[in-house]
């Protein structure tokens, strides 16, 4: 005889304990400490948040597309090519995207600011700041990682649904936009949330090469006033909604991907 557990109960005394503890946390925090501060700040905390948040969807965007052919090579070859994607997703697993990020910003910009034909160009005001490094840096570094993952996704799909689409008639084209590539994304999505998550949290580094984030804010805050917790808290606070956020979205779309015809 099949035994079905019921469901836990919403109001369970475990999370009504919990969610006591956190209204108490959460009071003293409001109560007890110094928030004097805040308004002043106010601001310039929107801009970092902004600058944060463009860091994040403009690298995960540019790096996914990055991803995809560093993926798809690997399983379709050529072997040559296979190899070199292969050796810059490894390459960017292994070494510290703090470390990438200097590289870029002080190597590479100081190379350019060696040639007197780029400083006359429309380009330099943009090469001269540090943001284009930023956004390389975490480009390239989530790229790498997302690169390896959408190696597994592709080579993941059923070999079946491949061949039945080219029985169809479809071409390589039509067949790698309406099956390969959807099926890929749809098992890589919970690897591709944590990914996200991760570089939301990697973006406080770009204030390492002076780019005012959410982080330098703080951080500019923190040296104003002398308060240590109360910034600290406010960031953690920030960055723990974002993440919320992020996993809701991403959990919305996984419930609509079955429904998505082919």
């Amino acid at each position: 005889m099949i035994k079905y557990q019921a469901a836990p109960y919403p109001f369970a005394t475990h999370r009504i304990i919990l969610a006591l503890i956190f209204l108490i946390i959460f009071y003293f925090i409001v109560t007890e400490l110094r928030w004097d501060w805040l308004p002043k700040y106010l601001p310039k905390l929107w801009q970092g948040l902004w600058v944060s948040l463009a860091m994040l969807f403009s690298t995960v965007i540019l790096g996914f597309l990055l991803a995809l052919p560093l993926g798809l090579v690997q399983v379709t070859g050529p072997r040559y090519l296979g190899r070199l994607a292969a050796g810059f997703c490894t390459m960017i697993r292994g070494t510290p995207l703090l470390l990438q990020l200097w590289l870029i910003y002080y190597g590479l910009g100081s190379v350019m600011a060696q040639f007197p034909e780029l400083r006359d160009t429309w380009m330099w005001p943009y090469l001269r700041q540090a943001w284009p490094y930023a956004v390389l840096a975490l480009t390239l570094s989530f790229a790498g990682y997302e690169g390896e993952v959408m190696r597994g996704a592709f080579a993941g799909v059923p070999r079946g649904e491949l061949e039945a689409g080219r029985a169809l008639g479809m071409s390589p084209t039509i067949l790698f936009r309406r099956i390969w590539l959807p099926r890929a994304i749809s098992r890589a999505l919970p690897t591709l949330m944590g990914e996200v998550i991760l570089q939301l949290k990697s973006t406080p580094l770009v204030a390492t090469v002076t780019v005012i984030d959410l982080y330098a804010v703080i951080t500019r805050i923190r040296q104003d006033t002398f308060i240590t917790y109360e910034p600290l808290l406010l960031l953690a606070a920030i960055y723990m909604i974002l993440t919320g956020l992020l996993t809701l979205l991403f959990k919305w779309y996984e419930r609509r991907v079955p429904s998505m015809g082919v």
